[in-house]
């Protein structure tokens, strides 16, 4: 990808704010923009709120769903399974229309600050109401809220940026990326144990993650005089949007995605999902230390802050050497590393199924392949996503990208619901069978995807910048 554009004919009128706001990145500026800590200082409270109320979930609706009488209700793995995922599906499904608001009505500030608040009503329902119908419409609205704002969130990052520090994007990104493990780590740790703990219990347990979204609303306000607001496109990001240009490039990225949705349905089983379900059949103790099932999943968080540095000041330069790294070619090492992750786990619940208890530590090897892969394909697609995204559609291109996500955990979340159907009529996805499945099914997938992002061509954007071609076809090939 290319690493600056260059436009020597904007003009320094054109740089300078309009309103209450700028609305244009200085484009003299090479320093850090002067509200990336509120920004990424949100995004590590948001991400605490969410992975620390997703990470719980399986177990709540499987050891401590009630129902309306008070009596306990639980649902069984599968069902468990299958609304978790769709659940996320539908929190990677709702950025399509907080991408229209954002780039077609409100702007993404306003979007992402009034979408927070519907967010922390999610949490409070959560908190308050433990039966079916609590869980229902708590999830909904923090499917609205957080997958409203997921487009706007990462988009606003590079709005930040104009041609004079547009090399410093890279580096925010990986802070913003660093930012959602860091809130990840804690979350996902110290939730576990308000749930299993008979003084707090589930309303604590959903009660934190609901006051760290009100923190991550309130440090995004605070925020609002130093940012950049780019104002909603409308009728322009309508035309933008249905022009020949944005559909190619709508086409061309949904190349790339349709691959990638199938990494996402293979990831988020490690993050509160069927990971999750076979580590409460495991050894759960570390060094002789008791753990619970849903704080393994922290291996994923602290992975990340240990090989992003390794990937970026060593595996990337080495195989740069060899030959050029584009970030399509990331993203297909990235499918490789995830379907060797799934060897792991089918390894594992061999064991399982013949009756053994293997040690809890054995998922380690498959959580560090497959945040390897997450740093080859999800790091790399945030960026990747942005820049090839038009001006006035940055938003919308970033929904396409969540959407990749939904789309995988749809899949996911109806193999789950349709495995007591598919064993009547012999095909048997239970137990390891469910790991191969998913290994071959990744396996194919990126040996395909090394043939389909041969024929990839890419054109970089950046707001207040002229477009210009990349210098070099991101391609698979050399």
């Amino acid at each position: 990808m290319s690493d600056s554009v260059s436009s020597p004919g904007a003009t320094a009128a054109s740089d300078q704010p309009r309103g209450k706001y700028r609305t244009v990145p200085d484009q003299q500026l090479t320093t850090m923009p002067s509200g990336v800590p509120n920004i990424i200082g949100n995004e590590a409270a948001e991400r605490f709120s969410f992975y620390g109320m997703r990470g719980i979930l399986i177990v709540f609706m499987t050891s401590y769903l009630m129902s309306a009488a008070g009596q306990r209700a639980v649902m069984g793995e599968d069902e468990a399974s299958g609304w978790f995922h769709q659940f996320v599906s539908a929190v990677y499904w709702m950025p399509v229309f907080g991408a229209l608001l954002a780039d077609g009505l409100l702007g993404k500030y306003r979007t992402i600050f009034f979408l927070s608040i519907v967010y922390c009503l999610g949490h409070l329902t959560l908190a308050l109401n433990d039966t079916r119908l609590g869980l229902f419409l708590g999830l909904s609205l923090i499917a609205i809220g957080a997958g409203g704002i997921k487009p706007c969130v990462s988009a606003n990052v590079g709005d930040q940026f104009g041609r004079g520090n547009q090399h410093l994007m890279s580096k925010v990104f990986g802070w913003f990326y660093l930012s959602i493990n860091l809130g990840s780590i804690f979350s996902t740790w110290l939730c576990p144990l308000l749930l299993n703990d008979p003084k707090f219990g589930p309303h604590f347990a959903f009660g934190l993650p609901g006051v760290l979204m009100l923190i991550a609303a309130i440090v995004f306000w605070m925020g609002r005089k130093k940012f950049v607001h780019i104002p909603a496109g409308g009728f322009g990001f309508v035309r933008e949007f249905f022009s020949k240009e944005g559909i190619l490039v709508l086409l061309r990225l949904a190349l790339v995605y349709a691959f990638v949705a199938v990494f996402w349905a293979l990831w988020d089983q490690s993050s509160g999902g069927e990971w999750t379900l076979q580590a409460t059949k495991l050894d759960l103790h570390v060094l002789g230390w008791p753990v619970y099932a849903e704080q393994v999943q922290i291996l994923n968080p602290i992975l990340i802050l240990i090989l992003v540095p390794i990937f970026n000041y060593g595996i990337y330069p080495l195989i740069d050497r060899v030959f050029p790294l584009t970030p399509v070619r990331k993203i297909g090492i990235g499918l490789f590393l995830t379907a060797a992750s799934f060897v792991v786990l089918w390894w594992i619940q061999i064991q399982v199924d013949a009756g053994s208890k293997p040690n809890v530590l054995w998922q380690l090897p498959g959580y560090i392949l497959l945040t390897a892969g997450e740093v080859m394909v999800s790091i790399t697609g945030l960026e990747f996503s942005y820049t090839q995204a038009p001006k006035k559609m940055k938003s919308a291109v970033m929904a396409l990208w969540l959407f990749a996500v939904s789309i995988g955990n749809q899949v996911t979340s109806l193999i789950d619901f349709a495995k007591p159907n598919l064993k009547a009529i012999g095909i048997n996805l239970e137990g390891a069978n469910h790991y191969a499945f998913f290994t071959f099914f990744m396996l194919v997938t990126a040996l395909l995807f090394v043939f389909v992002s041969r024929f990839y061509r890419g054109k970089t954007y950046i707001q207040g910048a002229e477009e210009e071609e990349l210098a070099t076809a991101e391609t698979l090939s050399s």
